[in-house]
C-alpha cells in the first residue's frame, strides 16, 4: 500500500484540513471536496471510520459503533453531491425483521416495517392501545418533516433561527420527554417502552430528551432498517476511497494536537509531533469538548468555556463485549441480527445511568449479531457478537472501570445466558470488552461519553456546538456534537450543514478521479 506523509508546507489557499476520519469528518471532506478543495482528514486511529471503524481479531470483525443505517438517502444525497453513485460502492440489505426486544416477564415485540404487521404486533400486546398507536405514528411523521426534513438539514447558528421555530416547538409540545410523550398515546408498559428508548442510541434519556426524537419511528417505518454488507466500516472506507479520488488525502495515525489561528482566523493545525500544516479551512470531526478545550485551549473563548462545558450534561457512557462463538452459526436459530434484552427496571435504571451515575446491578443489553446477515464478519461457521449496556459516563466518579470490568462481564454473561444466547460462554473464541475509560482514550470523549453531549431540548439545535464556530471564523464542526447530532443519520447530516456554510474554493474544482482507488493509502506521520 502507498505510504502517503502530511505536507507540512501545504499552504495553497485551496486547502482545507478535517480533524478526524469518523463519518462526520469523511462525509465533510467529501462535501469540500465538491465544492472544490483539496482535503486532508487527519486521524490518530489506524484506520478510518473513527466510532464506525472495526476491529478484526481471530478472524471476526467487530463492528465497533454504530450497526444499522436508518436514512440511506442522505448517504445518497452524499454520494451524488460528489457525482457518484453510493449504492456501486456500498451493498445495503434491509433487515426484516428490524430487532426483537425480549421483555423480563417473556413478553416480545418484533418490530418490522409492514405497517399492517406493526399495527398487528400492537394489537396482540395491548388490544386497547391500538388506535393510541396510530396516533403516535402521526405525532411521530409530523416531527421527521420539521424536525429532521427542516431544523436537521440546515445551520441553527443563529438566535433568530431559534426565534422563528418556537412556536412550532410550542405546537408540537417539544417540552415533553419521548418517554412522556408514549406514554401519553398507549397504555402498556412493554409498547411505552418499545416506542421510547430509541434516544438511548443517540446518548439520550428517554425521560428527559425532548419529544421531538420520537421522528424515529417514522424514519424506521419510512425508509426501513438496513446493514452494510462489510459493517459501518465498508462505508467508512468507501468514504475515504471518494476523498482520495477527489484529489485529496486521508492521513493515520496522526494526531493533531491544536488548531492554529492567525490574523484572527483558523489558520491550521500543529500536529502531535509539532509539524504545522496550514489551511484556509479547518473542520474539527474531533468532540466538540475536546475541540474547544484542548484544540483550542491557547484562545480566549466567550461561549464555550471550560467552565460551561463542564456544567454541560454529556451522553451515557457505554460497556460493550465483542466477543466470537466457535460453530454456531446454526445454533441460536430464534436471535437474528438485531436483538434488545430488556431489565427488570426502566426509568429507574435510567435515572442510575443519567441522573445518579450509579453503576447498577441490573441491566438492559443491545446484541448484535451480523454473522447471520453478513458471512464476512467471522469464520466459517463461527459467530461474530456485541453486547452493549448504557452505563454512567466518568464524569460521576465512582467506577473503578479495572475492579467492575470483568464483574460487570460476568453479570452481562448470566444475562445473556439465560434470556438470550444459552451456553455461548463454552464456545467463545475471541473476546474484547470497551469501556468509558476505552471511548475517553481510544476517542478522546469528553468523560468517555458515548455520544458527546446529550441531547436535551436545551443541548440541541441553538443551544448545541454550532457547525460554525462563534469562536473563530474559518473553523467548523461536524459530527455528533454539533447539530443536528448523534447517530449515523445526524453526523452524516453535519456535513450537510457544513456543506451550506463553507463557500466554493477559491480556485475551483480539483481534480477528480473516475474511479475509486482501489485501496486505501496508509499514511505516518
Amino acid at each position: 500500500m502507498t505510504q502517503m506523509r502530511p505536507n507540512p508546507a501545504a499552504t495553497d489557499e485551496n486547502h482545507a484540513i478535517v480533524i478526524g476520519a469518523g463519518l462526520g469528518g469523511l462525509a465533510s471532506a467529501m462535501r469540500l471536496g465538491a465544492k472544490g478543495w483539496r482535503v486532508t482528514v487527519i486521524d490518530r486511529l489506524d484506520r478510518a471510520g473513527g466510532r464506525g471503524s472495526s476491529i478484526t481479531q481471530g478472524g471476526h470483525r467487530f463492528d465497533l459503533g454504530p450497526t444499522i443505517v436508518t436514512v440511506p438517502q442522505g448517504l445518497r444525497e452524499l454520494w451524488a453531491a460528489c457525482g457518484r453513485d453510493f449504492d456501486r460502492d456500498v451493498r445495503l440489505v434491509p433487515m426484516e425483521p428490524f430487532y426483537e426486544i425480549r421483555f423480563p416477564d417473556g413478553e416480545t415485540f418484533t418490530a418490522r416495517q409492514n405497517d399492517a404487521a406493526m399495527q398487528a404486533e400492537v394489537a396482540r400486546i395491548s388490544p386497547g392501545d391500538l388506535a393510541g398507536y396510530r396516533k403516535f405514528l402521526k405525532d411521530s411523521e409530523a416531527r421527521y418533516w420539521f424536525g429532521f426534513e427542516d431544523l436537521g438539514r440546515r445551520s441553527m447558528h443563529r438566535f433568530a433561527d431559534l426565534v422563528r421555530v418556537l412556536p412550532k416547538f410550542a405546537w408540537l409540545r417539544a417540552d415533553r420527554s419521548v418517554y412522556a410523550h408514549a406514554a401519553g398515546r398507549v397504555r402498556d408498559e412493554h409498547l411505552r417502552f418499545a416506542l421510547s428508548f430509541h434516544p438511548l442510541f443517540i446518548g439520550g434519556d428517554p425521560f428527559n430528551v425532548t419529544s421531538m426524537y420520537i421522528l424515529v419511528s417514522h424514519l424506521e417505518k419510512q425508509f426501513g432498517v438496513h446493514y452494510a454488507m462489510g459493517g459501518v466500516q465498508a462505508i467508512a472506507d468507501a468514504m475515504a476511497r471518494v476523498v482520495v479520488a477527489q484529489g485529496g488525502e486521508v492521513l493515520h495515525g496522526t494526531e493533531v494536537d491544536e488548531i492554529l489561528t492567525e490574523g484572527g482566523r483558523a489558520s491550521g493545525v500543529r500536529l502531535a509531533g509539532g509539524a504545522v500544516m496550514r489551511a484556509a479551512v479547518v473542520v474539527s470531526n474531533a468532540d466538540a469538548g475536546h475541540t474547544y478545550t484542548r484544540l483550542l485551549r491557547n484562545l480566549p473563548r466567550k461561549r464555550w468555556t471550560d467552565a460551561r462545558l463542564k456544567r454541560s450534561r454529556w451522553s451515557m457512557g457505554l460497556y460493550v463485549w465483542y466477543f466470537g462463538t466457535k460453530g454456531t452459526r446454526a445454533m441460536w436459530r430464534d436471535v437474528g441480527h438485531h436483538s434488545i434484552v430488556v431489565g427488570p427496571r426502566y426509568r429507574e435504571h435510567i435515572k442510575d445511568i443519567f441522573i445518579r451515575g450509579r453503576l447498577a446491578d441490573d441491566m438492559s443489553l443491545y446484541v448484535h449479531r451480523p454473522s447471520v446477515t453478513d458471512p464476512s464478519a467471522a469464520p466459517d461457521g463461527d459467530d461474530t457478537f456485541y453486547a452493549l449496556s448504557p452505563v454512567p459516563h466518568l464524569g460521576f466518579g465512582g467506577v473503578d472501570w479495572a475492579t467492575e470490568e470483568p464483574r460487570y462481564r460476568e453479570k452481562m454473561a448470566a444475562m445473556l445466558e439465560e434470556r438470550l444466547i444459552p451456553g455461548f460462554r463454552d464456545r467463545i473464541s475471541e473476546s474484547l470488552t470497551f469501556t468509558p475509560e476505552t471511548f475517553r482514550d481510544r476517542y478522546l470523549s469528553p468523560y468517555g461519553a458515548g455520544f458527546s453531549i446529550e441531547p436535551r431540548i436545551l443541548q440541541s439545535a441553538y443551544f448545541r456546538p454550532h457547525n460554525v464556530s462563534e469562536e473563530l471564523p474559518g473553523l467548523y464542526l461536524a459530527g455528533a456534537g454539533t447539530h443536528p447530532g448523534a447517530g449515523l443519520p445526524g453526523v452524516v447530516g453535519t456535513a450537510e450543514v457544513l456543506g451550506t456554510l463553507v463557500p466554493d474554493a477559491p480556485r475551483g474544482a480539483v481534480r477528480s478521479l473516475p474511479e475509486l482507488p482501489p485501496e486505501l493509502p496508509v499514511a505516518a506521520e
